[in-house]
């Protein structure tokens, strides 16, 4: 059933009107009280309209069906369930139901003293991402790490297999039609899967099948890409702990004018290292445009050196780490990633409060909307009616990273904007 729901559209009054895209440069300044004085409004590019409210959970992922009905996930800690779909203006419900929703043994369970995720293959235990593809299939990516709280303090156990998981549910029937796992060998104990990208063209494989693009972001361990055979499930791995996957050291991001050290519970100051995150396809499924989170650059790398699987093929690393590309930098940090059918690749730029656009044409980096409700922009997703949904969860000011102490304030959102010159959702890669 198709979801329903109010959008409101913020206003910033008349002096403050955003403008029309493409963005000129002096777009974002007005002037203020009788001597004109120049101000930055926060704002450009399409209307920012609201679209969801969270007020219970803090959302991460999210996903829009050709019909219009919205999935959102959650990284679960003490939450009911870590997958939902939005039901009203300010509520979700568990999806496809509770039950897959409630691992039976629980979310974690200790092994020899070290506490390791759910191992349970037929339940969610923390889901992370979510994509639909043009057949209108759900898919849902599962961690297995959730966050569990030992004597005061929160951590993530680690991995355990069958947890970790790539479940397909099927949109008209709300069931699970394919479930893929994943070995130890590709991923391991300290993996954490952060977003994942389709490529269902019969000649993306041997097999026909298709292939998944994941994206292992650990912070722990071994950054890089996992690939999926959806025909025959076999798995494996690219650019492992390349430098183009992994974190800049120390650096220190501003959000939203204040510089950001990372302060966690019993632990002396620090920085946020976040290694590979965002990672979007070209809308032909021929180069895969990818970075860190704590890094300001942008780096590609032709889809035929992921999709080769370095067990049939002993220089397929190689080949992989030889033909990188650095893009230069693009502008700041930069989370989650969303593509459309013209190839725009779009990038949610925490640190400013926009999205910026990587134009493969021009090779520069151009800006797409800014708003003050933009604060931590986690996920997006362009739908197929020629919008941009993307989650708003204050990530910054979760208390993990703030001696303890939740600076949030609900509610999260889910926002959207109109996609420049006609695009939509890019259906070619089928």
């Amino acid at each position: 059933m198709k979801s329903s729901f109010f959008v409101a559209t913020y206003l910033l009054g008349p002096a403050l009107t955003q403008a029309i895209f493409p963005v000129a440069l002096n777009s974002t300044f007005a002037t203020s009280g009788t001597r004109n004085v120049r101000i930055d409004t926060g704002t450009y590019g399409p209307p920012v309209d609201e679209v969801h409210y969270f007020y219970d959970q803090w959302p991460i992922g999210l996903a829009v069906s050709k019909t219009g009905r919205i999935f959102t996930c959650y990284t679960r800690g003490t939450y009911a369930y870590t997958l939902g779909e939005v039901i009203s203006e300010t509520a979700e419900a568990a999806y496809p139901d509770q039950a897959w929703n409630t691992p039976p043994q629980g979310l974690s369970s200790v092994n020899n003293g070290i506490t390791f995720g759910s191992n349970d293959e037929s339940h969610f235990i923390s889901v992370q991402a979510l994509y639909v593809t043009p057949d209108d299939t759900l898919w849902v990516l599962d961690t297995g790490r959730p966050t569990i709280n030992e004597s005061g303090t929160t951590s993530t156990p680690y991995a355990a297999p069958g947890g970790p998981k790539l479940v397909a549910i099927n949109l008209t029937t709300n069931s699970v039609s394919k479930t893929y796992t994943l070995p130890a060998t590709v991923h391991y104990p300290d993996s954490y899967m952060n977003d994942l990208r389709f490529d269902l063209r019969s000649n993306a494989t041997e097999s026909g099948g298709g292939i998944a693009y994941i994206v292992d972001s650990s912070n722990e361990g071994r950054t890089g890409f996992i690939m999926i055979d959806l025909a025959t499930g076999e798995s494996w791995r690219q650019l492992n702990q390349h430098p183009s996957t992994q974190a800049i050291s120390e650096d220190v991001p501003s959000y939203y004018g204040v510089p950001f050290y990372l302060r966690q519970p019993g632990h002396p100051l620090g920085f946020q290292p976040e290694g590979l995150d965002g990672a979007e396809l070209d809308q032909f499924g021929e180069v895969m445009y990818y970075s860190a989170l704590t890094t300001d650059y942008l780096y590609s790398i032709e889809t035929r050196y992921l999709r080769s699987n370095p067990n049939n093929d002993s220089l397929a690393n190689k080949r992989a780490s030889d033909n990188v590309k650095n893009l230069g930098q693009r502008g700041g940090n930069a989370n989650g990633f969303s593509g459309d059918s013209l190839g725009n690749v779009y990038m949610l730029m925490p640190e400013h409060n926009a999205i910026y656009i990587y134009n493969y044409t021009t090779r520069l980096t151009e800006p797409y909307v800014r708003d003050p409700r933009i604060i931590w922009p986690d996920s997006a997703n362009v739908g197929w009616d020629g919008y941009i949904y993307f989650t708003i969860n204050q990530l910054p000011y979760q208390p993990d990273w703030n001696n303890g102490v939740d600076r949030r304030q609900h509610p999260g959102l889910i926002l959207r904007s109109r996609l420049p010159d006609g695009a939509s959702k890019n259906t070619l890669l089928m």
